[in-house]
């Protein structure tokens, strides 16, 4: 009776440890972490995840890496909103994403070579190992590797939330967009800076230089402009419903003035 008492404490003891074992920090020791381990992380774990990440891979592969940080600007958001929470659509999207970082890094570093089935992991140990040869330090070559890597790894996001059965609500969408938008400008940086100057800064007589607010807006090294792009995308109420067809340059239209707006505030640029 007393071995069998004893066996119950230790078990009931050892529970919450192993519940708490998968945590943010964890995840990042280990890279091995499934999106599904990922999605069940709350925010602020997600946070400690991304982080540690990247003084890993500071340490052992690019010194100096500090190229997710934009991504801790939206999880500070929507932390902030209370968006985010275990099963919704942003959450399993956000769990796609940070899984093929996670393989990225596991493969960069030699430490495992299996992708877990994200798409978006080959390409972030690309993505890694090209700027530890220094083959990225040009900005738009850099961009166009980051932001490829990280839409494959968003559009599994949205597969595994669609396998899930959930569908984002209107704000969730919304958000989602700007993302595209982000992500579409850091692939064509020639033509969103055309577009900028056809439709935003001559019609709206906004006083700004596109090549320098697309610069500052798409730096991945600081949370701060997609912190704000998403405050200001979140106060923007787009006229198309869930899921609908947007192009690009409906998507520029609707949220660069008020972007533009952030950006000369952040900086002081007139």
């Amino acid at each position: 009776m007393i071995t069998l008492l004893l066996a119950m404490l230790l078990t009931a003891t050892a529970a919450p440890a192993l519940a708490q074992a998968r945590d943010g920090a964890r995840c990042a020791s280990t890279l091995d972490c499934t999106a599904s381990e990922l999605e069940s992380l709350p925010l602020r774990e997600r946070l400690v995840f991304i982080r540690a990440l990247q003084d890993r891979v500071a340490a052992e592969h690019v010194p100096g890496f500090r190229h997710w940080r934009n991504i801790e600007g939206l999880l500070t958001f929507f932390s902030e909103k209370g968006m985010g929470a275990r099963g919704s659509w942003v959450s399993h999207v956000d769990s796609g994403d940070l899984e093929g970082i996670e393989r990225g890094t596991a493969i960069a570093l030699g430490v495992s070579d299996d992708d877990f089935g994200n798409p978006g992991a080959p390409l972030w140990a690309d993505y890694l190992n090209r700027m530890r040869r220094g083959e990225l330090t040009d900005r738009s070559v850099h961009d166009q590797a980051w932001s490829q890597a990280e839409q494959v790894s968003t559009d599994h996001g949205r597969r595994l939330a669609e396998r899930a059965g959930v569908s984002p609500a209107r704000m969730e969408w919304n958000l989602f967009q700007f993302a595209q938008l982000y992500r579409w400008m850091m692939r064509n940086p020639q033509t969103a800076l055309i577009l900028l100057d056809e439709h935003i800064a001559g019609p709206l007589g906004i006083p700004f230089v596109p090549a320098d607010f697309l610069r500052w807006l798409t730096d991945v090294t600081t949370p701060v402009p997609v912190y704000r792009g998403a405050h200001a995308a979140y106060d923007i109420s787009l006229p198309n419903p869930v899921g609908a067809p947007v192009s690009m340059l409906e998507l520029l239209l609707a949220y660069a003035p008020e972007l533009v707006r952030v950006y000369r505030e952040e900086t002081g640029a007139v």
